[in-house]
């Protein structure tokens, strides 16, 4: 029995994990569904990809509020190496739609032009470029981006969500086993599997996240969520996440260019550029930034410079390594919040199953030995297979190497011993326990 509830237990947690990202698109009968809700009449969508636009607005409120200026990280362009870049394609842009003429009489004007205009645009970036949008279209347009995101920074917690159910489910399939014992009727296991997989979940999700803040115990080891403990490394994906697939040079360039004549880069243009300087050459510059947005292996050196001068994942990984610990945690809860008594409940449905398989197996009769033996074996190399997988996944996508270490020294651990105890231990060894 405590077998069978540690393969329960794995078993739920792995499932539950795959149900709040996967399918990222709604499959199944859709008889009905209610707004907002993962589930239907026989049909199931991830949670993270149904709450898209609500996960996605509470990441763009850290980002803009907590982590990023767009201010700050503009003015590291130099004005003069930027217009050197982005003039091949805006004097493309004129040739193409301005005319022999026009193109003739704006080339010698350009050069000198655009660090102006760049120097003037550095200090009214916020009134160009929607930083907001940014963050947020591009965790709508493609779902899959926010449940990468999230998968990328939350695989410890996701890992230990699972392997963790292996544990807790053989620890209370004890307490199964002598409540069978006690009282052998039909619905016991049922009853207790259903207990074993809802305790499973719930414990889980809970050591990741709580308590936030370290907490003392006997003044020996502090206690953190698991989380919150990795506060350095998830600092650095994060950042490094939000440069390659967010806010990339392409991503922000493409912003800023959006509305053509009625966007906000021709209205600051025009401002800069008054009459008479025709409609055309405006109209052009900002086809001209689109189209090197939209192509960034024709301007490679463009988006290349770009991307290192902003410096987003440096600036990001940097501030959210100064925060508390509490707002740390709003980077990944949100995807445990948004549906967490439907995950717990699933735990609890798929173990209550169990029992019941269990108990219309039966033990008793001749042939108890080898079904006892058959089900052992069973669930220990299905948990063995799980625990294979989720190793082979961590390989795959290796951490990144944290150079920055925060005021306070965290380890990957829930328990770890308090600075005071560690300072005593290390007069007597040589080993560092912080």
């Amino acid at each position: 029995i405590p077998c069978v509830a540690a393969f329960v237990g794995i078993l739920t947690n792995w499932m539950g994990v795959k149900m709040l990202f996967y399918p990222v698109e709604y499959f199944g009968w859709n008889l009905k569904r209610w707004d907002d809700t993962p589930y239907g009449f026989f049909g199931w969508q991830g949670v993270v990809p149904t709450k898209t636009e609500p996960m996605a607005k509470r990441l763009v409120t850290i980002v803009t509020e907590k982590l990023l200026s767009l201010d700050e990280a503009f003015a590291r362009l130099d004005p003069g190496e930027l217009g050197r870049l982005l003039l091949p394609g805006i004097q493309e842009a004129v040739n193409n739609t301005c005319g022999d003429l026009l193109s003739l009489a704006v080339r010698p004007v350009l050069p000198l032009l655009l660090p102006h205009l760049l120097t003037a645009l550095q200090k009214e970036i916020d009134d160009v470029l929607d930083l907001e949008e940014v963050v947020l279209s591009a965790f709508v347009r493609d779902k899959a981006v926010l449940v990468d995101l999230f998968q990328k920074v939350g695989r410890v917690e996701l890992e230990f969500l699972v392997n963790s159910g292996y544990a807790f489910g053989f620890l209370l399939g004890i307490g199964q086993m002598v409540a069978w014992a006690a009282h052998p009727v039909a619905w016991t296991l049922p009853a207790a599997g259903a207990l074993v997989g809802y305790v499973t979940n719930w414990i889980a999700i809970h050591m990741i996240f709580e308590p936030a803040e370290p907490v003392k115990v006997l003044g020996l080891v502090e206690v953190q969520g698991l989380f919150e403990s990795r506060q350095v490394e998830v600092s650095d994906e994060f950042g490094d996440f939000m440069q390659k697939r967010v806010l990339t040079a392409s991503d922000l360039l493409k912003d800023m260019a959006s509305g053509g004549d009625d966007g906000d880069l021709y209205k600051f243009l025009r401002k800069h550029l008054p009459y008479p300087i025709p409609s055309q050459i405006l109209s052009a510059a900002v086809a001209g930034i689109d189209e090197i947005a939209q192509n960034p292996y024709k301007y490679p050196e463009l988006h290349s410079y770009v991307n290192e001068r902003l410096d987003i994942r440096a600036t990001l990984a940097r501030r959210l390594k100064k925060l508390s610990p509490t707002e740390f945690e709003d980077l990944l809860h949100p995807v445990f919040q948004e549906d967490e008594i439907t995950l717990i409940a699933t735990g609890g449905v798929l173990g209550f199953a169990a029992g019941g398989l269990q108990t219309k197996l039966g033990w008793g009769g001749p042939s108890a030995v080898p079904r006892a033996i058959g089900t052992i074996v069973f669930t220990l190399v299905s948990s063995m297979a799980f625990y294979l997988h989720q190793k082979y996944e961590a390989e795959q996508d290796p951490p990144l190497a944290s150079k920055e270490r925060p005021h306070l020294r965290r380890r990957e651990t829930i328990l770890r011993p308090t600075e005071e105890f560690a300072e005593v231990a290390a007069q007597y060894t040589s080993y560092d326990y912080r």
